[in-house]
């Protein structure tokens, strides 16, 4: 009998999280496990979970970008109700699944926002005859927190916890960078390496092969684009000012851009410039590109690693929002990539960025990245539940 996998995760503002579990999940179900990915935020289509199975619990998302109060999809703000309901239906979920793992992405070392159902489900967790493996799934580089209090409480909630599974390559990103309070943490933790798609997608229906697809092209992306309609539109005026100006560039624009902006960038966009939605193929598109400018999210990030030559991050950041940037200034001073920080985007500042990566090394004259992530997971966990 296949060993169960209960899989938590909250996508709030992107859909970048959604997109890294389902890769996990894939990862996992292709390893023997029976693996049922629970997810608390706005519906997805085409998420690929391969042999996994997917639960949609009542869906909310964030305010707003400072990503710091919660509300419905339709904006409205949650009540009590909402959070007993959604919390009681989770708790069902998992006791009539009876798992022999439970994993939460990314809590308590973030979605601390969460914790009207997460604390509940913890102590089901606790309750259960044969109790499940606990396990906190994190990307490279969490939030940074302002207050020591909240660091403790971290700590405090990881007690629960039996294993972290952080999903990064320490050779390149290293977790106690990004957490101050390593020390408590690091007995029970595990490097599993990158979590990424193992091969990239063929090109669509009736476009070049993918060989030839994107060659020698600029590639601006913004991930889902919640938060990315600047960076599309600084990157329309910056071109000119490139020694990349007579390259195509090619906008990838994400589902969650509203239907406005998406005309107005089809308006704006001159000759020898692409404006279509996201591709199934990015990573053919950056393997091929002469140059990625993107965001600073996890998924782009790794991506980006493994296929492109040369590449520009432009973070999104706020004051409480920190991955993102922190991720990118580690790999600037690695000098793999060029920045723009994220309160000082122009159409100026990203082309001189454009230069700086331009006149810099290939990422490819680095070591690789070790994107094995899935994989090793797969192995942490089956260490777990056969010990």
């Amino acid at each position: 009998m296949k060993k169960r996998v209960f899989f938590y995760v909250q996508h709030l503002l992107g859909i970048g999280h959604l997109r890294r579990a389902a890769t996990l999940a894939r990862a996992m179900a292709g390893g023997g496990f029976d693996v049922l990915l629970v997810s608390g935020g706005a519906p997805t289509d085409g998420l690929a979970l391969g042999g996994a199975r997917f639960h949609q619990l009542p869906p909310l998302r964030a305010a707003d970008a400072r990503l710091k109060e919660l509300a419905r999809l339709d904006g409205t703000p949650l009540d009590h109700a909402f959070r007993a309901e959604r919390t009681r239906r989770l708790l069902d979920l998992f006791r009539s699944e009876a798992p022999d793992v439970l994993m939460t992405e990314q809590f308590p070392f973030g979605r601390t926002q969460l914790r009207f159902e997460l604390l509940p489900l913890l102590e089901a967790a606790r309750d259960q005859p044969s109790p499940p493996w606990i396990v906190s799934s994190v990307r490279d580089v969490v939030r940074r927190s302002a207050s020591p209090d909240r660091v403790d409480e971290t700590v405090a909630t990881f007690e629960a916890f039996d294993a972290l599974l952080i999903h990064a390559d320490p050779a390149l990103v290293r977790f106690e960078e990004s957490f101050p309070a390593w020390d408590d943490v690091k007995a029970r933790a595990l490097y599993t390496g990158y979590v990424a798609d193992s091969d990239p997608a063929p090109a669509p229906h009736g476009d070049a092969p993918s060989s030839l697809v994107g060659k020698g092209e600029v590639i601006v992306s913004a991930g889902g684009g919640a938060v990315g309609v600047p960076l599309l539109r600084a990157a329309l005026k910056a071109r000119p000012m490139t020694a990349l100006a007579d390259r195509r560039w090619r906008l990838l624009v994400g589902p969650n851009v509203p239907a406005a902006d998406r005309a107005d960038l089809a308006k704006a966009a001159s000759p020898g410039i692409v404006v279509e939605p996201t591709r199934d193929d990015f990573p053919t598109l950056l393997q091929n590109a002469a140059l990625s400018i993107s965001q600073a999210g996890y998924n782009t990030v790794i991506e980006t690693l493994c296929h492109a030559d040369r590449a520009v991050l432009v973070p999104f950041g706020t004051v409480r929002e920190t991955e993102q940037a922190d991720r990118a200034r580690l790999l600037v001073e690695r000098g793999m990539v060029a920045s723009v920080p994220p309160d000082s985007l122009s159409p100026e500042t990203l082309a001189a960025a454009v230069a700086a990566a331009w006149a810099g090394p290939s990422i490819r004259s680095f070591p690789p990245v070790d994107a094995r992530g899935g994989l090793a997971t797969v192995e942490a966990l089956r260490q777990m539940v056969t010990s």
